[in-house]
């Protein structure tokens, strides 16, 4: 494995990366602003399928409006988090934080998946006029719980 970290370190990308001056503040920051895209609107979906705003927001509406932008959010960050990674690879990896944020992450995308291919099918049978099932309300709790993990455990990672 840290031959496979030094090898990244030391490709023409990360090179690129490591000597353009300003760019690592700007990867951070478009980052940032990809984090905000992806957790803000999947918040803000997950609270809906807990019951707030329940009378008046329907679930397919909400999924409609805020999952794109959760999505794009996902690759922005997705991609400024692997170029932001180059650089620092053997020294990023061996952080206790990494694992972890890693980890959440698979269980954030897992809990997706699960969602989309078994509760949101019958979305329609529970959308307007019944309690959410417990099994979205479920998976609102892991997504909440693992995408703030994944901040707060990709925030650690320049200390620990």
């Amino acid at each position: 494995m840290d031959d496979f970290l030094s090898w990244l370190q030391g490709g023409p990308l990360t090179e690129a990366i490591r000597g353009t001056p300003y760019l690592y503040p700007v990867l951070e920051s478009i980052h940032i602003l990809g984090i905000a895209l992806l957790v803000g609107p999947a918040a803000v979906f997950d609270l809906r399928l807990l019951g707030l705003g329940r009378q008046k927001l329907r679930v397919m509406t909400a999924a409609e409006h805020l999952l794109p932008l959760s999505r794009l959010g996902f690759v922005i960050a997705a991609v400024t988090g692997v170029l932001m990674f180059l650089p620092g690879a053997s020294l990023i990896a061996d952080r206790g934080s990494a694992p972890w944020k890693l980890g959440l992450i698979v269980i954030a995308l897992l809990n997706i998946l699960i969602f989309h291919r078994r509760t949101y099918r019958n979305v329609t049978a529970w959308d307007t006029d019944r309690p959410t099932p417990a099994a979205a309300r479920i998976a609102a709790v892991i997504s909440l719980t693992s995408w703030s993990g994944v901040t707060i455990a990709g925030r650690l990672l320049a200390y620990t």
